[in-house]
C-alpha cells in the first residue's frame, strides 16, 4: 500500500466529511442569525427549494460501484445557490441561508431512510452537501471582478445572458469536482484503494450525470427570472426521467450478477468444489484487484471471472479430490481453464471474462521469460484460488493453515505467481481480522 492510501486509511475521511458538514452548517446558521429578516415571499421560495431537495434525497439512486447520489437534490441545491431573481422578486439571500436551507432539505429527506434502517451513506450525503455549499460560496461570496461576486454581476449581463449561463455552469462544474474528490477520498479511506484510480473512475462515471446536473442547476436559476418558481419542477423533469433509466440499468446489473452467482454454484452442487469456494475466492480476489488499483469496469469483469473460475470442472469425468485445482497436473489445470472459457463464451456476452479464464492457469514465468501478455485478472485468480485451495473453509487451525499457505505460495514467487499480486494478497489478509490457533491444536 502506498503512503497516500495508508494515510487516508488512518484519517477515516468519511467521518471527517460528516464533521466538516456539521461545522459548515453551524457557521451558516450563525451568519443567518446575524443577517436581516426575510420577507414572506422569500420564505415561500426557500420552502419550495427545501421541499424539492428533500424529495430528491428521498429518491436517491445507486450508481455503479455502490455510490449513492441524488440528482434532483443536487440540481435544486445548485439552482438555489445561483438564483438571484424569481419572477419580479429579487432573492437577496446570502450563502449562509442557501447552505442552511439545503441542510434542512437534505436532512428531511435523509431522516426517513434512517428510521427505516435502510442504507444511507453519510459520506455521500456530506459530499453532496459540501458541493452545494461550495457552489453557494463561489457564486454569492467569492469576489470575481472589482470586489464583486457573480451574483452581484447578474444585472450587468442583462443583454448578455450567455455569460451568466456559462458562469453558472462553471460554478456547478467546480462544485461537482469537489464532490467527486470528497467521494474518492472517503472511498479510498474505507476500501484501502489507490486514490488516483478512484478519482479517474469517479470522473469517468460522473461525467454524463454531472453535465446534466450542472446545466439543470443553471437552467433553473436562469428560468426563474421569467417563469417564477414554476421553473423549479419544470426543469427537474428530465432528471426524473434520467433517474428511472439509471434505476432500470442498476436493476438489470443486479439481476445479471445474481445469474452469474447462480451459475457459479454448479460446481458446488455437482460436488466438484467445496461449498462456498467460488464466493470466498471472489471476495478475496476483488479486494486484491482494488488494492492493485483496478478500474471499476475491470473489477466487475474480475468478479465474474472469479465466480466462474472453476466452471470448467463440470467437463471432468471424475472430480478432483477436494476440488483443489492447485493439486491437479498443469495440463489438467490448463484444460479446465480452456473448458471454462469455452462454456462462458457460449453466453455471447462475456468474452472479456472468457479471456481472463483462459489464462488463469498460465504460470507467471511466461510473462517474465517469454513476454506473454497475461491479464492481471488472470494472475489474481491464480493467487486467490491457490490460497483458498490451501486454506479452505476449515476454522480449526486456520491460523496455522494460513501461514503454511502463504509459505507455499511464496515458494512459487516469480515462477508460478506474480510477486505484485502476492504482495496484494498479503496486504488484504493483514487488513482482515487476525486469526489465532487454538491452544493445543
Amino acid at each position: 500500500m502506498n503512503r497516500v492510501s495508508l494515510t487516508l486509511s488512518r484519517l477515516a475521511v468519511g467521518p471527517l466529511l460528516t464533521v466538516a458538514s456539521v461545522v459548515i452548517v453551524v457557521a451558516a446558521v450563525g451568519s443567518v442569525a446575524r443577517g436581516p429578516g426575510l420577507s414572506v415571499e422569500d420564505r415561500w421560495i426557500l420552502l419550495a427549494f427545501a421541499v424539492v431537495i428533500a424529495v430528491g434525497e428521498l429518491n436517491r439512486i445507486v450508481l455503479p460501484g455502490a455510490r449513492e447520489t441524488a440528482p434532483m437534490s443536487l440540481a435544486a441545491g445548485f439552482g438555489l445557490a445561483m438564483t438571484s431573481e424569481v419572477g419580479d422578486h429579487q432573492l437577496a439571500v446570502g450563502a449562509g441561508l442557501v447552505v442552511s436551507v439545503t441542510a434542512v432539505g437534505m436532512l428531511a429527506g435523509g431522516i426517513p431512510a434512517l428510521i427505516r434502517s435502510s442504507s444511507l451513506r453519510q459520506e455521500d450525503l456530506a459530499a453532496r452537501f459540501i458541493a452545494v455549499a461550495v457552489a453557494a460560496l463561489l457564486f454569492r461570496q467569492v469576489p470575481v471582478w472589482d470586489g464583486r461576486a457573480l451574483v452581484d454581476m447578474q444585472t450587468d449581463w442583462t443583454q448578455e445572458r450567455w455569460v451568466a449561463a456559462v458562469s453558472m455552469v462553471v460554478v456547478s462544474g467546480l462544485a461537482l469536482l469537489v464532490q467527486s474528490v470528497c467521494v474518492a477520498l472517503s472511498t479510498a479511506s474505507r476500501e484501502h484503494r489507490p486514490l488516483w484510480r478512484l478519482l479517474v473512475d469517479e470522473l469517468r462515471q460522473a461525467v454524463g450525470l454531472s453535465t446534466a446536473l450542472a446545466t439543470s442547476g443553471a437552467l433553473i436559476a436562469l428560468a426563474e427570472r421569467p417563469m417564477g418558481i414554476v421553473a423549479l419542477p419544470v426543469f427537474l423533469v428530465p432528471l426524473v426521467l434520467t433517474q428511472f433509466a439509471v434505476r432500470r440499468f442498476a436493476g438489470i446489473r443486479v439481476t445479471y450478477g445474481q445469474t452469474i452467482r447462480a451459475l457459479s454454484r454448479l460446481t458446488e452442487i455437482g460436488g466438484y468444489t467445496p461449498p462456498d469456494h467460488p464466493a470466498r475466492v471472489a471476495t478475496l480476489g476483488i479486494a486484491m484487484g482494488r488494492d492493485l488499483g483496478m478500474s471499476e469496469r475491470d473489477t466487475l469483469d474480475l468478479e465474474y471471472a472469479l465466480l466462474l473460475h472453476d466452471i470448467g470442472q463440470v467437463a471432468l469425468r471424475e472430480p478432483i479430490p477436494g476440488g483443489a485445482t492447485l493439486l491437479a497436473a498443469p495440463a489438467d489445470q490448463d484444460r479446465i481453464a480452456r473448458d471454462g472459457a469455452q462454456i462462458v463464451r457460449q453466453t455471447g456476452v462475456l468474452d472479456a471474462v472468457a479471456v481472463i479464464l483462459e489464462s488463469q492457469a498460465k504460470p507467471y514465468r511466461q510473462v517474465r521469460e517469454l513476454g506473454w501478455d497475461l491479464p492481471l485478472s488472470s494472475r489474481i485468480i491464480k493467487v486467490a484460488n491457490a490460497y483458498d485451495d490451501l486454506v479452505g473453509e476449515a476454522r480449526w487451525g486456520r491460523g496455522r493453515r494460513h501461514a503454511a499457505a502463504i509459505e507455499r505460495i511464496h515458494l512459487g514467487l516469480g515462477y508460478e505467481y506474480d510477486p505484485r499480486v502476492v504482495e496484494a494478497l498479503v496486504r488484504v489478509l493483514e487488513r482482515r481480522a487476525p486469526v489465532t490457533v487454538p491452544v493445543g491444536a
